[in-house]
């Protein structure tokens, strides 16, 4: 789907037509062809539009002949419906830059444009290429750090849930968590190498501009700083995942330990009615305590045991 804006009157509002527009959005679904058919209206490579397409491709920038390119990783809720999938993953997003018009497109619904398109992000204007750029970067960061916050809340609720319960339930959602970790330092990683390059390179062109030379020198902090806080929440969930393996390892050795106690315990007045059963003399036989004197021993004889378990603290 391509949906077409300008700025007007009240702000930027969507227009129906390529010309009288700054910045067109792609967004699913696309129809069969409807990419080529953009790339060929613009004068530019298909390779443009569907290399951000693929989940697999890298952080990066390219310029071909007029035509510019910035490819990046943001963070997406993960839809898929498995138990033991990551809750958020990352996605490349794309930016072109042609004909004095700045394209977005991504593979899935963006929450960072629904933030534009939201007016959510203050002084908001498509046709500055420039400033819309950095507004990106700078929304795309914030979306990973909020998410980072969330995934930390959510593993300090699992915690409280495991101190009390040792259900595998648990360690499997540190895992989905751990996953989602893995996804956002790696991404991070990736877009602060971009920038960097970018800002070595003057790719935007704004090293003149001061305004805009400390905004994208922001920026790259702020990433670096998520970066440090996903790598430090992935170093606190592995050893905190380790801890609860261990406890939960060492509950179930305890478990085992006092089942067999038990197991001995019980043992030995099955042991002792099994002799006295057989068709042999014993002691009181012939008396009406009998009976009794076997029970009051096995019991005393299993007391005994329970003593020298608890003496030993293996019970």
């Amino acid at each position: 789907m391509i949906r077409y804006y300008a700025v007007g009157t009240k702000g930027f509002q969507e227009v129906l037509t390529l010309k009288e527009s700054s910045w067109i959005n792609l967004a699913p679904p696309f129809v069969a062809g409807e990419l080529d058919e953009f790339a060929s209206a613009l004068g530019i490579e298909s390779d443009f539009l569907t290399d951000p397409l693929d989940a697999e491709e890298r952080a990066r920038y390219e310029k071909y002949d007029e035509a510019r390119s910035i490819i990046f990783n943001m963070p997406v809720v993960n839809e898929t419906e498995k138990e033991n999938d990551p809750i958020f993953i990352t996605v490349p997003m794309g930016i072109i830059l042609c004909q004095n018009k700045i394209i977005t497109i991504c593979s899935v619904e963006s929450p960072v444009i629904e933030k534009f398109l939201d007016h959510k992000v203050k002084n908001f204007n498509p046709a500055n290429e420039t400033l819309f750029i950095l507004q990106l970067f700078e929304q795309t960061v914030r979306l990973f750090l909020e998410y980072l916050k969330k995934l930390n809340m959510r593993r300090n609720l699992i915690e409280q849930e495991l101190y009390h319960s040792s259900r595998s339930e648990e360690l499997r959602s540190l895992l989905r968590i751990e996953k989602s970790l893995v996804y956002f330092v790696n991404s991070l990683s990736a877009n602060e190498l971009l920038k960097l390059k970018m800002k070595r390179t003057d790719f935007l062109g704004i090293r003149e501009n001061e305004d805009y030379s400390e905004l994208f020198e922001d920026i790259i902090v702020d990433n670096n700083q998520a970066r440090e806080v996903a790598q430090l929440y992935t170093n606190i969930l592995n050893g905190t995942m380790e801890a609860f393996v261990s406890i939960i390892s060492n509950n179930l050795n305890k478990f085992i330990n006092r089942l067999t106690v038990i197991t001995v315990v019980l043992m030995v007045p099955t042991l002792i009615s099994s002799f006295f059963g057989m068709n042999v003399p014993i002691p009181f036989g012939n008396t009406a305590f009998a009976f009794y004197f076997l029970i009051i021993f096995s019991l005393i004889f299993s007391l005994m045991l329970l003593w020298f378990f608890k003496k030993k603290e293996l019970l």
